[in-house]
C-alpha cells in the first residue's frame, strides 16, 4: 500500500500531509509547514522543502511505497517534473533542474515516486473533492487571489487547458485587462499601490491591513476591486457556462469587503452564480494535486491532455 503525500509550494512556504485518497482528508498529525526563501539555493531550497516532507512521513504509518505530488507555480514541465524558473523572480536556482532526479536523495525513504501539477489546478481539484462541489456543479472556475491571480476551468473535476469556451492555456493571469494583464490588476500588489495611490500611505501586511484600516481610502480600493474583477471575469464565466465560482487566498479572506458588490453588479447583466469561498486554500491544494495518483482520472487526464 503506498502512502500519498501532497505538497503546496509557494513562493514563501512549502506544506506537506499524508491524504487518504477515499475520503479526500489530510491525515491527523501529518500535516507540516515551513518557510522557504525562494532566492535560496538549490541545496538550501531541497533541504527546506525536504525538512517539511520528512516530518509528514515520519508521522505517517509505514507504507511500501510512498507517492509524492507537488502543486507547483509555473512555469514548469509538469509532464517531466522540471522546474523552468528563470526571470520571474523566485526559485531561479533550480532552472532546468529535474526535481525527480535532483530531490530524490533528500527523502528518509526508498521507493519514491513523484508527480506535479500546477498549483491553481490543484487548488480547483481540492476545492471541488473537499467540499463535495461535483455533486451539484459539473463546470467550476477555481480562483486564487494572493500574490498572484491564479484560475482553473474544471469540468467534472478534470482541469482543462483549450477549448472553444475557455481561454487560452486555462489561465487567466496573462489575459489583457484594460492598458496592462489581469495579473496586474487581481494581486495583491495592486491592492497595496491603489491604498498608497488614495491615502499616501504604505501598508506592509497586505490586503488584511488594508481591509481592517476600514477608512474611505480602504473601500475605495475594494469598491474599484470589485468593478474590476466583476468586468473582467464575467465574459469567461458566461463563455464557459460555469455553475459554481470557488475563491481562495488571502484576498478572498477578505470578501466580505468586495464580493457583495461583484453578486450585484452580475446580477443587473442577469447574471447569477454559487459561490464558494475557502479560508484553507493550502488544504485544498494538497488534496488537489494527491488526486494525482488517483490512477483512473490520472490516465483519463493524460488521455485529455494528450489530445488537445
Amino acid at each position: 500500500m503506498a502512502l500519498i503525500i501532497g505538497v503546496d509550494v509557494g513562493g514563501s512556504h512549502v506544506s506537506s500531509a499524508a491524504v487518504d485518497d477515499e475520503n479526500f482528508k489530510i491525515i491527523a498529525s501529518t500535516y507540516f509547514s515551513g518557510p522557504v526563501d525562494n532566492k535560496a539555493s538549490k541545496e538550501i531550497i531541497f533541504s527546506k522543502w525536504a525538512e517539511v516532507i520528512n516530518q509528514t512521513i515520519k508521522n505517517s504509518e509505514n507504507q511500501d511505497s510512498i507517492e509524492i505530488a507537488f502543486s507547483m507555480p509555473g512555469p514548469f514541465e509538469y509532464e517531466t517534473g522540471r522546474a523552468m524558473f528563470e526571470g520571474n523572480d523566485k526559485f531561479e536556482a533550480l532552472y532546468n533542474v529535474s526535481i525527480p532526479e535532483d530531490f530524490s536523495s533528500y527523502i528518509n525513504a526508498e521507493n519514491v515516486s513523484f508527480r506535479f501539477l500546477n498549483d491553481a489546478s490543484s487548488f480547483g481539484i481540492g476545492s471541488i473533492l473537499v467540499n463535495g462541489i461535483d455533486k451539484k456543479s459539473k463546470k467550476v472556475v477555481a480562483i486564487t487571489l494572493g500574490t498572484g491571480f491564479g484560475a482553473s476551468f474544471l469540468d467534472e473535476i478534470m482541469p482543462l487547458k483549450i477549448g472553444e469556451n475557455i481561454p487560452v492555456d486555462g489561465c487567466l493571469w496573462d489575459k489583457k485587462f484594460q492598458d496592462a494583464i489581469a495579473d496586474d490588476f487581481f494581486s495583491t500588489r495592486w491592492f497595496i499601490k491603489k491604498y498608497e495611490e488614495y491615502s499616501g500611505i504604505k501598508v506592509v501586511d497586505g490586503v488584511k491591513e488594508i481591509a481592517s484600516k476600514n477608512d474611505q481610502f480602504s473601500k475605495k480600493v475594494f469598491e474599484e476591486f470589485a468593478v474590476n474583477f466583476s468586468e473582467f471575469l464575467l465574459p469567461y464565466l458566461k463563455k464557459f457556462g460555469a455553475e459554481t465560482l470557488v475563491l481562495g487566498g488571502n484576498i478572498a479572506k477578505c470578501h466580505s469587503q468586495f464580493l457583495p458588490e461583484v453578486q450585484e453588479i452580475w446580477k443587473k447583466n442577469d447574471f447569477e452564480i454559487d459561490f464558494t469561498v475557502l479560508e484553507n486554500t493550502e488544504e485544498s491544494s494538497i488534496v488537489g494535486t494527491s488526486f494525482m495518483f488517483n490512477e483512473t482520472f490520472w490516465d483519463k487526464m493524460n488521455l485529455k491532455h494528450s489530445n488537445i
